[in-house]
Formats: structure tokens, sequence, C-alpha cells
């Protein structure tokens, strides 16, 4: 049998899938047919029901729970790992919403329900893929950014400097991990498939762990920043037990 599967080409969810989608482990006789697309891009998917298994932002998944289910290993989850906002310098205190405009990495993203819960009421947005963000601060277009992935990695050897760390809002209201993203099963297929991809996923992430910190060519191929300690930070920062299951 033949599924549809969708995640990010970003480090964490290659190294957690690389295992299941190359058959480094006993598929128990399942195929994939795997697309690679931004988080975004899969939210919009999610909503219209596109494919079978998907990752998705949390902040997503209220609009599709009537056609999906969370199944609980893959995710992201974690403390301090919430996107960051960025900008080419500090803001002057007492700077207004309607004088600034912040690219932010998808409408229906985590990134943009954590941007929207410290900063209420914002409305001068630029919606884009996260991967432009940076140079969109760089370049003028906007005058700041809500990063995420590899860029909270990169933004200071650009000049970029911090303003705040949104996941913070999250931690201190509700004193729980920051839930970006998660996997969910379309509800038609048979309910047996939610115990057995679930164990799928999670063989997988174990023998990434077992391999660590080698780095698969299926994550090296798909990364957006290419030096590998950068991956590895990835990795650590957003893989985590959490992603083995959701407890």
């Amino acid at each position: 049998m033949k599924l549809t599967l969708g995640f990010s080409p970003c480090p964490n969810d290659t190294f957690i899938f690389d295992a299941l989608v190359n058959k480094k482990i006993d598929t128990e006789g399942l195929d994939f047919d795997v697309v690679l697309e931004d988080v975004q891009t899969l939210n919009e998917w999610a909503i219209r029901g596109k494919l079978d298994i998907t990752k998705l932002s949390y902040g997503v998944l209220p609009l599709v729970l009537d056609h999906y289910r969370v199944i609980g290993a893959g995710g992201a989850l974690g403390k301090g790992v919430g996107p960051l906002l960025i900008a080419k310098a500090p803001w002057a205190e007492g700077s207004s919403a309607a004088q600034k405009k912040v690219a932010i990495p998808g409408e229906n993203t985590t990134a943009h329900l954590l941007f929207s819960l410290a900063y209420p009421g914002w409305a001068n947005k630029k919606f884009m893929v996260f991967n432009g963000i940076e140079d969109a601060v760089i370049n003028g277009q906007v005058d700041g950014g809500v990063i995420i992935h590899e860029n909270r990695f990169t933004y200071q050897k650009k000049g970029l400097v911090k303003l705040a760390e949104l996941g913070e809002y999250w931690e201190e209201k509700t004193q729980s991990p920051i839930p970006l993203g998660g996997i969910v099963l379309k509800k038609g297929l048979d309910p047996a498939f939610s115990k057995k991809i679930n164990g799928l996923i999670r063989k997988s992430l174990e023998y990434a762990f077992q391999h660590y910190p080698e780095l698969p060519e299926f994550v090296r191929s798909h990364a957006q920043e290419m030096d590998e300690g950068v991956m590895r930070q990835h990795i650590d920062l957003y893989v985590n037990d959490y992603s083995l299951t959701l407890g």
C-alpha cells in the first residue's frame, strides 16, 4: 500500500523521516509517495485534506481536526525553541505597529500564532516563504521578520539582531513546551494505521539517533544552510524526546 507523506526539507524533518522513506528500516509493507514543501504549503494542503500523512504547524491544527488525527511521533515541541523576531537594528522604544512591517513565514504557521499572541493587533504583516525573510529584512522590504528553522542559527552572521523570542510569551503563560509542528493522519484511513504509522516514524527516528551525529545524505541534500554544524544545531534544538512521543 502506498500513502502520500508530506514534510519540510528542513534538517529536523529529513532527519526524522530519512530511515522511513529510504527504507533503512522495515516499513511493514508500506510505501510512501513523499513530497517536501515549506510549512505554509503543507498547512494549506492540510486544510484541503490533500495528503494522507503530513507535517503541519500546530497553529493550523484546529482547522483540520475534522479530517485528520494527531499521531504521537515525529513532531517538534520544546522549551526555548520559539521563532525569533529579528531586525537590522534594535527598534526605538515606543515604535508603533503602524510604523513597522514584519515578515511572517506563512499565515497559518505556529510562528504567526505566537507572534499574534505576543503582539496582538499588529496589522502590518507580509506573509512569505520562511527562507526569504532574512534577505527581505536586509534589503529593506520589511522592517523586521519572524524567523524559523535554520535561519535561527544564521541571522547574526548576516548582521541582524534579535528583538524577541516569541516562544517566551507562550511558555510564561502556559508553563508548557512550545508546540511548533506535528504529524497528522487522515481519519478516513483504517484506525489501525494510526498505531502502525506512529510506530514506523518512531523507529525511523530511533534509527537516526543511533547513527547520530552522522548526517544522512537525505538531510544534507535538502538543507537550506549547507554548513553541517548548522544542520546539527537545528537537529539538536528541534528533535528531542517529544519527537519520539508527545507524552
